[in-house]
């Protein structure tokens, strides 16, 4: 990992594994956020609405997305944030987060593109990520 976020140049990756989805991982994420649609948490009700399955709620893989970018909030923030979903996460799915740098500004901005990709390397989230540096 780099030391400093302004170290990176276009082309360089950010890169991090989450651990498998997991039900109480998006029981909490219910809680948290509101969103008590139950295809994100009981098995029978997301096959009545014709899924394989409970899926992640799509807010919970794109607030993931920010975990890239947590290590560096000392040198800037997230200033914008333009994202698609791409595909279902499910239980048990390994999602690895990426943002690699499309354009850097000297002491303005760095842009990344993001995205996140299930175990089976398929996205499912792709975007779009300005983050803003801070003035020292």
């Amino acid at each position: 990992m780099t030391q400093h976020i302004v170290e990176l140049r276009p082309g360089d990756l950010l890169e991090t594994v989450l651990e498998p989805v997991s039900r109480m991982d998006l029981i909490k994420y219910s809680g948290a956020s509101g969103d008590f649609n139950p295809i994100h948490t009981i098995d029978e009700e997301a096959k009545k609405a014709g899924l394989p399955g409970i899926i992640a709620h799509g807010m919970w893989t794109m607030g993931n997305l920010a975990k890239l970018f947590t290590p560096y909030y000392e040198e800037g923030f997230i200033q914008d944030y333009q994202i698609r979903f791409a595909g279902m996460v499910f239980l048990n799915d390994i999602i690895t987060l990426q943002a690699v740098v499309v354009e850097e500004s000297d002491d303005e901005y760095i842009d990344f593109e993001v995205r996140a990709v299930n175990q089976h390397g398929k996205p499912v989230i792709k975007g779009k990520i300005r983050f803003k540096k801070l003035k020292e």
